[in-house]
């Protein structure tokens, strides 16, 4: 890894660890094993910092989600495969799925970047997948947007759970977590 993500990788850590408050650039110069003026070479401050970390996190996230993504699947399949990806991500990189979950709405991240969406445009994927659900007369007529951020829930929830081992998530436990969630937006 290069200094830089050292530094980012470090401070994904010390928020994992501590909460955003407690991390000092002193903790992440010991952290990433860098020089204080090293951090200064590559952030101006603690919050471009974050945003940094922040807009990696959504990018390894999208890349995600779109992993073995068909788009001439049905629509079925599309969906499922979208939800089964986000809570493979929630398993698989739970800091950075936490740290997404915790700032997204969080004033510390740039509202450009919170809109930004990521490199690939998961989002976007995901918000034409609902809008084709409500054209074909299968999914709820209501906000696409506040449509995704219900299955983002459900599996955020799920996962939150997961991780305190409040169920061990077995293969018929995550299936059933991907037909409740396509059957919270459907009419």
């Amino acid at each position: 890894m290069s200094k830089k993500q050292d530094i980012m990788a470090a401070t994904l850590d010390l928020i994992h660890e501590e909460g955003l408050q407690s991390v000092t650039f002193s903790k992440i110069f010991k952290k990433a094993n860098v020089g204080s003026g090293t951090v200064y070479n590559y952030f101006a401050n603690k919050e471009e910092l974050v945003n940094a970390v922040y807009k990696e996190a959504r990018t390894h996230m999208g890349e995600y989600l779109l992993r073995g993504y068909n788009p001439d699947a049905s629509l079925y399949e599309r969906f499922k495969c979208l939800q089964l990806n986000r809570l493979k991500f929630g398993i698989d990189s739970p800091k950075e799925f936490l740290f997404i979950d915790s700032f997204s709405f969080s004033p510390y991240i740039s509202p450009e970047l919170r809109n930004m969406g990521d490199a690939l445009h998961s989002s976007d994927v995901v918000i034409s997948l609902i809008v084709e659900g409500q054209k074909q007369g299968i999914m709820k007529e209501m906000d696409p947007h506040l449509c995704h951020q219900l299955i983002h829930g459900i599996i955020s929830s799920i996962v939150k759970g997961y991780y305190i081992q409040k169920y061990p998530l077995d293969e018929v436990q995550v299936q059933q977590v991907l037909e409740a969630s396509w059957k919270a937006i459907l009419v």
